[in-house]
């Protein structure tokens, strides 16, 4: 080797005897070398070594995300980083055990309708367009995809790819109806296959996979389970935040507490649907442990006038007694007498709250009366103001 050679590299691709200007390498004192004759010297090549694609200058994409260049624009806002099924089953987790209560029957059927809730807020699945729907129940409408790209949450993809084959199929069924077959509430055995199975479980798991919560293995005398505890408690105290702030306001302004990150699609019908939803499930308890004896009947008082007022349509419809669905007048007068009776404070200004909120959300809807995304969320809650805890 030559004492004053230069730094030397190997080159890729076929040789040729034609000189690369790029191939002169400077010396260390400055003064530039010449080309070996034994060294090999290359043109450009088009081709790039850190790619499969040809030409050598494109690089890898997924095509999904230019396709969702406009999707915060199209749904009013950015989708949350919780779901509306994985935040009550936050509220229901007790925070060091990792479970939920053994005595909750009405989590799982809640969950189920969470998932039309949410898929209805990202503007995935609305009511068909028929005159002739007013003359149905709310909860018995019917319902069609008017989306079905995926939303990067395996369960509502999972359950917007069933209701998109069963409506190529041939066949849309209604709001109740898809609650119940989710849930498995079917003598039908052949829509036994529509039940999603193990929620609760898949919920917990991408929760600790958010790192929201975590996994442990728990003892329970006769056998093994896994538990979930919370590991990050900031989370679930900023939604037990939202609720309680939501549910024992009295102005008629919503306060900036009571709703989720700036941003985030449909803010108010979100805190709306979660109290509402965490209502139907039974997990409040755990939110109102710091509330007194009188904040907590309010509380729940004001659950009751949320679900009168938005699961009738058009929303607040039971106040007018005219384009609602069911008895809103009568259902009215009761919640009246037994805030008086209960000797309550949260009486007007609990009225006031709900009007704050009923105006806010009509805010959030395209087309008033004709967004039959929200018409589906109104029969979504119908369906949970029916359930037998609530009557």
């Amino acid at each position: 080797m030559s004492s004053g050679g230069g730094l030397s590299r190997r080159r890729v691709g076929p040789s040729t005897s034609s000189e690369d200007p790029d191939d002169t390498w400077s010396r260390p004192n400055g003064h530039s070398a010449a080309p070996s004759t034994s060294s090999v010297t290359v043109t450009p090549s088009t081709s790039h070594a850190g790619t499969a694609f040809e030409g050598g200058s494109k690089i890898a994409f997924d095509p999904r995300d230019l396709e969702r260049e406009d999707e915060d624009a199209r749904q009013g806002g950015k989708a949350p980083r919780l779901t509306l099924m994985e935040e009550v089953l936050l509220l229901g987790l007790k925070d060091k055990q990792g479970y939920l209560s053994f005595w909750n029957d009405n989590i799982s059927y809640t969950l189920r309708a969470c998932i039309l809730l949410e898929l209805a807020l990202r503007r995935r699945i609305a009511l068909v367009r028929d005159p002739n729907r007013r003359q149905l129940p709310l909860s018995e409408r019917i319902l069609e995809v008017i989306d079905d790209r995926s939303t990067g949450e395996t369960i509502l993809d999972e359950a917007l790819k069933m209701m998109k084959t069963q409506e190529t199929a041939g066949e849309k069924m209604a709001i109740n109806m898809w609650v119940d077959l989710l849930s498995g509430e079917t003598w039908n055995v052949m829509k036994i296959g529509f039940q999603l199975k193990q929620v609760r479980e898949r919920l917990a798991k991408g929760l600790v996979d958010k790192g929201v919560l975590r996994t442990e293995k728990r003892n329970f005398l006769l056998f093994d389970m896994a538990t979930h505890p919370v590991a990050d408690m900031r989370t679930k105290e900023g939604i037990v935040r939202r609720v309680v702030t939501l549910l024992t306001t009295t102005t008629s302004a919503v306060p900036p507490h009571a709703l989720d990150a700036d941003g985030t699609q449909a803010r108010v019908t979100r805190a709306v649907c979660l109290a509402a939803a965490a209502y139907a499930a039974s997990v409040l308890d755990n939110a109102f442990g710091r509330l007194t004896y009188e904040e907590r009947e309010g509380a729940f008082q004001r659950c009751d006038d949320l679900l009168a007022e938005f699961a009738c349509w058009p929303f607040g419809g039971s106040n007018t007694g005219g384009g609602g669905s069911g008895s809103g007048g009568a259902a009215a007068k009761k919640r009246e007498a037994s805030r008086i009776g209960m000797g309550s404070s949260f009486g007007m200004g609990g009225r006031e709250a709900v009007l704050g909120l009923l105006q806010e959300v009509k805010k959030e809807m395209r087309g008033g009366d004709e967004d039959l995304c929200f018409e589906l969320v109104a029969g979504v809650l119908e369906v949970l103001s029916n359930l037998d805890s609530l009557l």
